[in-house]
């Protein structure tokens, strides 16, 4: 039954929407993200959810793309950067910065995936970029090595939370894996794989946290005694 013409609001009665402005677009995707998932975040589906239409974003918004760099710089925002304002050892605080990115990269793991080819440039990743460049120089690392160790650095801990990120598994799928590869490592022939045999169960061993710190080390040791090439 349609409604009497009397009970039907008025265009002029309803609340205007807010204006909508690249921040807003960007905080409502990320809220997005948090509740469905990177995989759903796209500009149909934000759309819908700021109650426009998909044309409407592109003026403040290029692509879907962009879109997830933006996301992946809003959360930036959360790094803790504070160790590059202290004192004490350059490697100990540059290590603390990369691991506080890489841990919010592992909170919002779906991200994790995206930000190894997204394309960030807003405010948040230029300070995070400012701060491990800061601390390279503090440590003597010449400009030009500084100037590639940084795509190093953050490639790895990118790197490190994509490889735990969810892949759309059936649960408990990664620890069956694992365990699976376990098994195979403790029971290789030493015939023909002598250090795989000798090494067994120990190529998977440590925390991940311990081996997150090592490999930073490892490349925050060599990255000062390792010339870019001529």
């Amino acid at each position: 039954m349609a409604p009497h013409p009397e009970s039907t609001p008025s265009r002029r009665e309803r609340p205007a929407k807010p204006a909508l402005t690249r921040a807003g677009i960007v905080a409502a995707a990320v809220g997005l993200m948090s509740t469905e998932g990177l995989a759903k975040v796209t500009m149909r589906r934000l759309a819908q959810e700021l109650d426009t239409g998909p044309a409407s974003l592109y003026v403040y918004v290029r692509n879907t793309a962009e879109l997830h760099a933006a996301i992946l710089d809003e959360l930036l925002g959360t790094v803790d950067l504070s160790p590059a304002g202290t004192t004490g050892d350059w490697r100990d605080r540059l290590v603390r910065v990369l691991t506080s990115y890489t841990a919010v990269l592992f909170e919002h793991r779906g991200l994790a995936p995206s930000a190894l080819v997204a394309r960030p440039s807003g405010e948040h990743y230029l300070a995070l970029v400012e701060a491990v460049l800061a601390l390279l120089d503090e440590g003597g690392v010449p400009a030009d090595q500084a100037a590639w160790a940084v795509d190093l650095l953050l490639q790895f801990a990118t790197a490190t939370a994509a490889e735990h990120a969810p892949h759309d598994r059936a649960p408990g799928a990664e620890k069956a894996d694992m365990t699976t590869l376990a098994t195979v490592l403790r029971t290789v022939p030493a015939a023909t794989h002598p250090r795989i045999a000798e090494l067994g169960e120990d190529l998977l061993s440590g925390p991940g946290e311990a081996r997150l710190d090592w490999g930073f080390r490892v490349l925050l040791n060599g990255i000062p005694r390792t010339p870019r090439p001529a």
